[in-house]
């Protein structure tokens, strides 16, 4: 008999996973730049972020310093952080400078 692993997350899990994800995103936004948007943007900028972070870990194999386990699953809070303020600085820099809506320049 095959078994198949499932991913299973509990709503007070869900819930902690997106306030801790926001939170990266918050900090890695501030550090990469700012950009517009809320709470909301800032847990799409952390999820990046930790995607985007732990790849780059994975390819310079350096281990993983600050996790937290939400529900049993390990979620890279350094590498969110990480990840997220390069993302929002490379989108500054494909941008222009205009992505958080903030120009540098004086008009």
């Amino acid at each position: 008999m095959q078994t198949e692993a499932s991913m299973t997350l509990t709503l007070t899990g869900l819930l902690v996973l997106l306030v801790v994800a926001g939170i990266c995103g918050a900090v890695g936004r501030s550090i990469g730049g700012g950009t517009r948007g809320g709470f909301f943007v800032s847990i799409a900028v952390g999820f990046v972020g930790a995607l985007l972070g732990t790849i780059i870990a994975g390819k310079f194999r350096l281990p993983e310093l600050l996790t937290l386990s939400i529900d049993g699953r390990a979620f890279p809070v350094l590498w969110s952080i990480i990840g997220a303020s390069l993302f929002v600085a490379l989108m500054h820099l494909l941008s222009g400078g205009a992505y958080g809506g903030r120009s540098w320049r004086y008009r």
